[in-house]
């Protein structure tokens, strides 16, 4: 990508706080399009990477903040977001009158809701925007946006969104992006478990891995996590276990967006079995090679517990 990518002021200037694996593409994707982005990262090869794809890295996010009209956060947690918040000076404390906070952090409910009650008493408008896709869509500018926030906000900052990804659904107030995004992957995990024990199933009875997915893909089993992100090489060309499980959407990831779905139950009372035995999986499947293994790979422990059983 040029480094001279041309600017425009039709585009509010961005603060971008956050450019590792997910942010930076996104960043980058932003200067492609002509939007003037200020990045900042804690980690220096991340800022290295940023600036080599354009975007003007600063050594002081609050020296991005003081000039930006957006400042988009993309961070680890809940807790680092609100704590850059509210550093003192905080990134709050920095931004000028008219600020748009945009998170497209994953975080708890709560910690959004809190997030953007911050802003929003400091003087600011806020919004969250969690994305899913991973980086391959974070690279290609096709992610999905999951947004909370009023109206106003939200379109003002749908053509940022725009450029980033494909999709960007306006889920209601603030918080309810996370809220979305959550259930979403409370799906995604159980099936992707629901896949893997079938398919292991499936091998123990004689079923080829191609005769399996042939008739499930197009029946009443079918689900995303059989036909884009099949758990087994050969039936799709493009999922993870054609290149040894690299992730794709990492199984460290998984296990976080689970814990953060297992808060949410709490909260709510919710009787969710199978969401929590889900996390409890890909909890234990994050504390080894699983953590930098496509969170598909859970096939392999599946297989090696079902070895482990055998007379």
């Amino acid at each position: 990508m040029s480094t001279d990518a041309p600017q425009t002021t039709s585009h509010p200037t961005v603060a971008f706080i956050g450019l590792g694996n997910m942010g930076g593409p996104m960043a980058a994707n932003l200067v492609t399009a002509g939007v003037p982005v200020l990045g900042f990262d804690v980690v220096t090869e991340a800022m290295e990477t940023a600036r080599h794809h354009g975007v003007q890295v600063v050594t002081d996010p609050l020296e991005a903040v003081a000039q930006a009209e957006v400042v988009l956060t993309m961070l680890p947690s809940g807790r680092h977001v609100i704590s850059a918040y509210q550093e003192t000076p905080g990134l709050l404390a920095a931004a000028r009158p008219g600020t748009i906070f945009l998170d497209c952090s994953t975080i708890n409910i709560s910690e959004a809701q809190q997030a953007a009650e911050l802003a929003q008493q400091a003087g600011f408008r806020a919004v969250d925007a969690p994305v899913s896709g991973g980086v391959v869509g974070a690279e290609a500018g096709t992610l999905a946006f999951m947004v909370g926030g009023e109206d106003d906000v939200v379109a003002a900052v749908h053509p940022l969104l725009d450029i980033m990804g494909t999709r960007a659904v306006h889920c209601g107030g603030n918080g309810l992006g996370q809220a979305a995004k959550i259930c979403n992957n409370m799906i995604l995990g159980v099936t992707q478990i629901a896949v893997g024990e079938a398919f292991v199933l499936g091998e123990k009875l004689g079923l080829t891995h191609q005769a399996l997915f042939d008739v499930v893909s197009k029946a009443s089993g079918q689900c995303w996590a059989l036909t884009t992100n099949c758990p087994v090489p050969g039936p799709v060309p493009t999922s993870p276990a054609t290149r040894d499980y690299q992730p794709g959407f990492a199984g460290a990831l998984m296990a976080k967006d689970l814990t953060l779905a297992t808060n949410a139950l709490d909260e709510q009372s919710v009787d969710a079995q199978l969401g929590r035995l889900a996390a409890a999986i890909y909890s234990e499947f994050a504390a080894g090679d699983g953590a930098r293994q496509d969170f598909s790979a859970i096939i392999n422990t599946i297989r090696e517990n079902s070895s482990s059983h055998e007379a």
